[in-house]
């Protein structure tokens, strides 16, 4: 199916919920600290966008968590996209116009396809593949979690067989990285180091031995060592101009304005300040930010004025209160439980009156601000996910 393309009818005005913004997005990237409900919120959004919107839907999760397979039920769960079954909508007593699938990132397995599809030729391919210090490095190279995401973003995507795209990333300062991780990428295979570690090993190793770092180096790690270094170099900087292009077509995609970013947060002030700080980073880099989601947000009806006098009551007239109510004998115990249930009261008062001015404020970045109160009990099925999907919808 080809992918969804937006209209350019009211492009210059800002989507009025969740629903407008996604009906006109093939990528919509989820960002936030850890325990703010980014991962489950990735995965409401999808399944909303699955049940109204129609078309095929795909949550990627880059954070490599597993409530997302618990939450969607599935036993299964890998660098393979998965369907979510029909049965599983059919519990919750809802008929999905479009299907919901599922998939979470395998570093090395991606790597190894990269790898494959780069390579020049079936001797280079073979040569990566099996080298001792590629197999060893390649689940753990430094920016490889997040160079691999974006590269398996843009090879899905590409291929068009999904009308939106849901990317559930790693928390907020990592995301960073991630944003970061083509340019990284492009920037090291035309980097100086690089043409060290590829200059011919022998030559480079004689020259070791006129200098006690490298002297020291030759020591501990061995000479074969350091050429096994060269060797693994060398035959990555032969995939060198395909890994530099597919960068540069990443970045683009992350700027295309068919792709969106949802920051999620609690109004906390250490997760506030984290996306806060990620809310500013799009902005330098002209990314575009779609919606803010702010969970565990206190209900409304406690920055209603009309209910302090009844909070202020039961602080200043608990003895009175107490002494109407019947079957209870420490009328002073019922008095001083009526005193902390209007205090607590008052105090949540405050922090609710607080949050909404936090709200507002926040408000003038994004073209969305969705809401969702606290929840009695956690998500885990897809019959929560869609509860919270009704919250951030519309």
């Amino acid at each position: 199916m080809a992918a969804r393309k937006a209209t350019n009818d009211g492009d210059d005005d800002k989507a009025r919920n969740l629903e407008q913004l996604l009906a006109t997005k093939e990528i919509v990237i989820s960002c936030g600290s850890g325990g703010v409900g980014k991962t489950t919120t990735a995965a409401a959004a999808a399944a909303m966008a699955a049940t109204h919107l129609g078309g095929k839907v795909l949550v990627l999760t880059v954070d490599p968590a597993r409530r997302l397979a618990n939450a969607l039920g599935l036993e299964q769960f890998g660098n393979t996209e998965t369907r979510i079954p029909s049965a599983a909508f059919a519990a919750c007593g809802i008929e999905p116009r479009g299907e919901l699938w599922a998939a979470m990132l395998d570093t090395k397995q991606s790597w190894d396809d990269l790898v494959r599809r780069h390579a020049p030729d079936p001797k280079t391919r073979d040569a990566i593949l099996s080298n001792k210090l590629y197999q060893n490095i390649s689940g753990r190279f430094v920016q490889s979690h997040d160079y691999i995401a974006m590269e398996r973003l843009y090879e899905i995507h590409t291929a068009g067989n999904y009308d939106l795209i849901v990317v559930d990333t790693p928390p907020t300062r990592n995301a960073i990285d991630f944003l970061e991780a083509p340019g990284r990428m492009a920037d090291f295979f035309s980097s100086r180091l690089l043409r060290w570690l590829t200059a011919p090993a022998k030559s480079r190793v004689m020259n070791f031995a006129s200098k006690p770092f490298y002297t020291v180096a030759d020591r501990v790690l061995g000479t074969q060592f350091l050429q096994d270094i060269a060797e693994f170099f060398g035959l990555f900087q032969q995939m060198a101009p395909g890994f530099v292009e597919r960068a540069e077509a990443v970045t683009r995609v992350l700027s295309d304005r068919r792709t969106t970013f949802v920051v999620v947060s609690t109004l906390e002030s250490a997760p506030l300040r984290e996306a806060e700080y990620f809310i500013e980073a799009l902005d330098q880099r002209k990314l575009h930010l779609g919606a803010l989601v702010l969970n565990k947000v206190l209900p409304a009806y406690l920055r209603r004025t009309a209910t302090t006098p009844v909070a202020r009551a039961l602080c200043e007239n608990g003895d009175q209160i107490a002494a109407k109510l019947p079957g209870f004998d420490d009328r002073a115990a019922v008095a001083r439980v009526l005193h902390t249930v209007g205090e607590s009261f008052l105090n949540y008062q405050v922090v609710a009156k607080r949050e909404a001015e936090q709200r507002a404020e926040l408000a003038r970045n994004p073209d969305v601000v969705a809401t969702v109160p606290f929840f009695d009990s956690d998500i885990h099925d897809l019959a929560g996910l869609m509860r919270l999907g009704e919250q951030i919808w519309r």
